[in-house]
């Protein structure tokens, strides 16, 4: 069974997308189709912006979604999926390619939520770390003893956490998880703190946008972020896209729950190659493949 898998933020990179857009009409039709949607030639910043430009949060999120969709919809039949799943904000990507959401309304939906969560940045200073050779329950043991906000935000796959909070709480957090024997425990060049309760202004504000809009069936189950199981329900969908921006991503679990359930095969759309390499550490025997 084939699996396709959708990027999340930090995947990005200066060009992307451009090959589609000169060499496929409709990609090109649906690339100017966002441009018109979004106000601004998103396009421009995508295949000739800096990097410093592709790093704002309102520019990161719609592009990856953009590069992610428009590159399912040129496989055309070859985008036969058994199955499909997103890392954060690449769940909104396997919503639109595997047809619950349109793409105008995908578009939408991720452009909002981009400004909703830098908002929230903005409201509060908050960070990210990445932890690497701890076991999950030793993370979550030393995140729950300390004060302030810091709690586990991606299962990005053994051995690998990315923990979200306070900056402070965060600081704390890093020389405890050292000490305990983290091989590393560095913080990221992000906006804030993601998949975390420091996101909840921009969950309450996103929660209006997701309730107003029309969820389909999707042509094939869904494993979502926030508990890493399939869903074909508009419902079920909704609510946890609701609950995602506050929820841990739980990615470890959701590849094994895809295996599980007879996933044989993991193609990854979009940019960069990165949950081919988490798939790869979840299951070595696993046959992955990605296009861009």
């Amino acid at each position: 069974m084939k699996a396709f898998v959708f990027p999340g933020q930090g995947a990005q990179f200066v060009g992307m997308g451009k090959d589609l857009y000169d060499n496929n009409e409709v990609a090109r039709e649906m690339f100017e189709k966002a441009n018109e949607i979004l106000g601004f030639r998103i396009t421009d910043l995508m295949f000739e912006g800096t990097d410093e430009d592709l790093r704002q949060t309102k520019v990161t999120q719609p592009a990856i979604f953009l590069h992610s969709v428009i590159l399912a919809k040129t496989l055309g039949a070859d985008f036969n999926p058994d199955m499909v799943a997103g890392h954060s904000l690449g769940e909104f990507s396997a919503l639109t390619a595997a047809g619950a959401l349109s793409f105008e309304d995908g578009l939408k939906l991720v452009a909002a939520r981009a400004m909703a969560m830098q908002k929230a940045c903005e409201l509060k200073p908050s960070t990210m770390a990445a932890v690497l050779a701890l076991p999950d329950e030793k993370v979550e043991e030393i995140c729950a003893g300390i004060g302030g906000v810091v709690v586990c935000a991606n299962y990005n796959c053994p051995g690998q956490i990315v923990i979200s909070g306070e900056i402070e709480a965060i600081d704390k957090a890093c020389e405890q998880l050292l000490a305990a024997g983290a091989k590393r425990a560095l913080k990221l060049k992000v906006g804030g703190a993601f998949h975390s309760p420091c996101m909840e202004p921009a969950r309450a504000e996103l929660a209006k946008a997701i309730e107003a809009t029309e969820v389909h069936e999707p042509v094939c189950p869904v494993y979502q972020n926030v508990d890493a199981k399939p869903h074909t329900d508009p419902a079920e969908i909704k609510a946890n896209l609701v609950a995602q921006l506050t929820a841990p991503v739980r990615w470890t679990q959701t590849v094994r729950n895809m295996i599980a359930d007879g996933a044989t095969e993991f193609v990854e759309l979009g940019p960069g190659k990165v949950l081919q390499g988490l798939v790869m550490k979840i299951d070595r025997n696993m046959a992955v493949s990605g296009q861009q």
